[in-house]
C-alpha cells in the first residue's frame, strides 16, 4: 500500500498539467459570442463557440480570413473583402446546405442575422 505514495506528486503534476493544456487551449479559441458590423441591415450576433463545437474545424470559415478580431473588418477596408463576401460566400451557403439536408441549422435569410440598433 505504501509503494504508490511515491506516485502522488507524478499523479499531482499530470493533473496540472492536464489542466494549464485545457486552460490554454480553451483562450485560443477565440471570444464565445461576438457582434459583427453588419452595414446598413444591422449588426450580427455570431454565438462562434457554438460554430467552432459544431463545426469542428475552423478552416471551414477561416480559409477566407484569419483568426485574428477584427479582420473581417480590416480586410473589406483593404479592399481584401467583398462587402458580403463572408455572409454570403460562407454562413449563408453553409446554412441552406443544412437545411437542405435536414439538419439543424442557423438563419437562411439576412434579417433573421442582422438587427438594427
Amino acid at each position: 500500500m505504501i509503494k504508490w505514495i511515491g506516485s502522488i506528486p507524478l499523479l499531482i503534476t499530470l493533473i496540472l498539467v492536464t489542466a494549464l493544456a485545457v486552460a490554454v487551449a480553451d483562450t485560443e479559441k477565440g471570444a464565445e459570442e461576438m457582434t459583427l458590423v453588419g452595414g446598413e441591415k444591422g449588426d450580427v450576433w455570431f454565438p462562434h463557440r457554438k460554430h467552432q463545437d459544431n463545426l469542428g474545424d475552423c478552416k471551414i470559415c477561416h480559409d477566407l480570413f484569419p483568426q485574428e478580431a477584427g479582420t473581417i473588418q480590416k480586410m473589406k477596408a483593404e479592399g481584401e473583402l467583398k462587402k458580403k463576401q463572408v455572409m454570403n460566400k460562407k454562413c449563408l451557403v453553409c446554412h441552406r446546405k443544412m437545411k437542405k439536408a435536414g439538419e439543424p441549422t442557423g438563419p437562411t435569410s439576412c434579417n433573421k442575422c442582422h438587427h438594427k440598433k
